[in-house]
């Protein structure tokens, strides 16, 4: 063997593999957090004569509803503040939120002490939902410019009196991400009431609509970048996310138009952001099309994806331990936070000098 040609070839090879890690290295990204967040009955303390928003936590309190709504506004912001401070180094560019009452709370929310400073725009419609809640769409305005809005009627009906159930509308934003274009859908499906297989029908119906909206953007641009997030009241398994919307848990599955769902595999690893009955549920969800999972650096591609689930969110004793902190229990404020973790995605691109 002529040891002087392999020791010649071997210091090749690693010459060639320090350039690599050299180049790597030298690449610069910049990151952003897309967000949702259930904020749990978000309610103010007026009576709506509009709405059934007596049924509201808030408004079933006797006494102190006013520092009960000022402190749940205040861990709203504390959460809102953290996510995405791991690793972006910043709050979430974009956020989407359900269990809100109306757009005045959500201006009391961006205007908390925490959030104040990032300057967060509100993008939100009054839906027909029976109790007042809806969904709507935070954003930092010094990264993300909206430049369409949208809200998408859910019509569906109850199998046994064929009356209309009036459930939340589905919000659809359009706008640039540090100038690029991203659209985000912003989703809070129909609940269990009755049993999940009685109520199924209702979450499917709500993923086809979903899916039209999807259909229609990718007419105008096969290659948009598309995020549908929220409480979906279903698992990644359940048949609106993996029938309906035809989600894939890995990337190589997705076919072109597709959606991934990177919340799949931590469903099956037995994760959750809401617990029943000492029993996990993912309903909190961030899935993307395709362009999203590309190895185009020069735009934004995901990352990762996380369910927030810091110690401080959880129940520390008692029958709930382990549980998300909620905020309301037993007819009164706990202190906490909300029945659901908050789920997150990162984003990266590659800086140009």
């Amino acid at each position: 063997m002529n040891y002087s040609r392999f020791l010649i070839v071997f210091v090749g090879i690693l010459l060639n593999l320090n350039a690599f890690s050299q180049e790597k290295e030298a690449k610069r990204y910049k990151i952003r957090t897309v967000a949702f967040y259930n904020l749990e009955n978000l309610f103010d303390t007026i009576n709506d004569v509009n709405k059934f928003d007596e049924a509201s936590p808030i408004m079933e309190m006797k006494t102190g509803r006013h520092e009960a709504y000022w402190k749940k506004v205040h861990n709203m912001a504390r959460v809102i503040a953290d996510i995405g401070v791991d690793e972006a180094h910043d709050m979430p560019a974009v956020l989407g939120v359900s269990e809100v009452e109306n757009r005045d709370v959500l201006v009391d929310l961006v205007n908390d002490p925490l959030l104040l400073g990032k300057d967060y725009g509100i993008v939100h419609y009054e839906s027909p939902d029976a109790r007042g809640i809806d969904v709507a769409l935070l954003y930092q305005k010094s990264l993300f410019v909206p430049i369409s809005t949208s809200s998408h009627e859910l019509k569906i009906y109850d199998d046994i009196t064929r009356k209309q159930v009036y459930t939340r509308d589905q919000l659809l934003v359009t706008g640039k991400l540090d100038g690029e274009i991203i659209h985000v859908i912003v989703n809070h499906w129909p609940s269990r009431s009755g049993g999940e297989a009685r109520s199924r029908s209702k979450r499917v119906a709500a993923a086809k609509l979903n899916k039209h909206i999807i259909d229609s953007l990718q007419v105008i641009d096969p290659y948009a970048k598309i995020f549908t997030m929220g409480d979906l009241n279903d698992d990644p398994t359940n048949a609106s996310v993996k029938e309906a919307l035809n989600a894939k848990a890995n990337k190589e599955d997705v076919p072109v138009k597709g959606i991934y769902n990177p919340f799949e595999n931590f469903y099956k690893k037995g994760l959750g952001t809401t617990a029943y009955r000492d029993a996990w549920s993912l309903f909190d969800q961030i899935l993307m099309t395709k362009p999203l999972i590309e190895k185009d650096y020069s735009g934004y591609q995901f990352y990762k994806a996380g369910i927030y689930n810091k110690y401080y969110l959880t129940t520390k004793r008692g029958r709930w331990k382990g549980y998300p902190f909620r905020s309301w229990s037993d007819g009164g404020f706990t202190g906490g936070f909300s029945d659901h973790f908050p789920v997150y995605v990162y984003l990266v691109k590659e800086i140009k000098e």
